[in-house]
């Protein structure tokens, strides 16, 4: 049997944080062993609300790739590649914007969401409104089984199984895959040291890239729980951000709940909670930081990996868009 295909990304418009090696990186090494990743760096995503900032998303590209190769993900087991390097995308959306309405793009509550956190000054541009349709185009050209996403992004992969059903119920044809969406083990996203999302632009984020005196500094300003007044008092863990990092990141289940129970009891300084994190947080990042600075310090090796993947997502994204234009009937040569 066939090998299943995954897509996944990110928009370099910054350096990776544990956010995302929660929510996604940890996923993909184990999705790279088992089957066909396509890990795809959305530079032309980024574009409509960076338009007037292009070098922030060239240098973050690199550095995007650096976090990759840093947590594991091999050029040997997948394909990494920039988005904008693969003319078949948008040719592939021409086709699509034909099969579904304004109004159905605009339903999407992620967009309706983000539209209102840009605050766009001179009306929302179309690149940005658009950008579902791109996605579903970048799923589609790669026939991908399977799209790691946040529950957030449910409504993307919804938009895509009906424009998928759309192509193939118009031109009578099965070549485009109805993807499913792989969901995180994180029930929800994992919040900044502020307790905010966790944002690059909010600045409350513990990157994969921090020296460890940049990460205990961070650490020790995350907010404890609120309604704790004293060290005597009874604590909830769950309304500290710490016990929320300490779930997800450390093994050891014992440790984490004996804390917990301690700090409900009350007696528990939120230090104690705090050191252990530290210590944790350390631990996982620090091989993550020293492959990192391997790989930063040869750009050279970076960009060929990267053309290299450029190469294999061009081949699969041609075959794909060749089947599409041949179903639709405008293969004329």
């Amino acid at each position: 049997m066939s090998r299943k295909i995954v897509l996944t990304g990110d928009r370099p418009t910054g350096p990776l944080h544990i956010g995302h090696l929660a929510g996604s990186l940890q996923k993909r090494l184990e999705l790279q062993d088992s089957c066909d990743t396509y890990i795809m760096i959305a530079d032309a995503q980024a574009i409509p609300d960076n338009v007037d900032d292009i070098n922030k998303i060239r240098t973050n590209i690199f550095e995007v790739a650096c976090d990759y190769l840093a947590v594991g993900l091999s050029p040997e087991k997948c394909c990494i590649f920039i988005q904008s390097t693969i003319p078949q995308l948008p040719e592939l959306a021409m086709y699509y914007l034909n099969l579904v309405t304004i109004e159905r793009i605009g339903h999407n509550p992620t967009v309706k969401q983000e539209v209102k956190s840009k605050s766009f000054k001179n009306g929302v541009p179309a690149g940005f409104y658009l950008y579902p349709l791109y996605q579903v185009a970048d799923i589609t050209a790669f026939q991908a089984n399977f799209v790691p996403v946040g529950k957030d992004q449910t409504p993307m992969i919804e938009l895509t199984r009906d424009i998928v059903r759309k192509f193939n119920d118009t031109y009578k044809t099965n070549i485009l895959i109805e993807p499913q969406a792989i969901y995180s083990k994180l029930n929800k996203t994992l919040p900044g040291i502020d307790g905010q999302k966790m944002s690059k632009s909010l600045g409350n984020a513990i990157y994969l890239s921090d020296e460890e005196d940049i990460v205990i500094k961070k650490i020790k300003k995350i907010k404890s729980d609120p309604l704790k007044i004293s060290v005597d008092d009874c604590g909830d863990p769950d309304n500290v951000i710490a016990f929320t990092y300490l779930d997800i990141f450390d093994k050891d289940i014992g440790v984490v709940n004996d804390l917990k129970n301690r700090y409900r009891q009350g007696g528990l300084p939120d230090r104690v909670v705090k050191d252990r994190l530290i210590e944790v947080l350390l631990s996982l990042l620090k091989p993550i930081r020293e492959n990192r600075k391997i790989y930063h310090s040869n750009r050279d090796q970076i960009y060929e990996i990267l053309k290299l993947g450029t190469n294999i997502a061009i081949e699969k994204a041609k075959s794909t868009l060749n089947q599409v234009k041949s179903a639709i009937g405008i293969s004329y040569y």
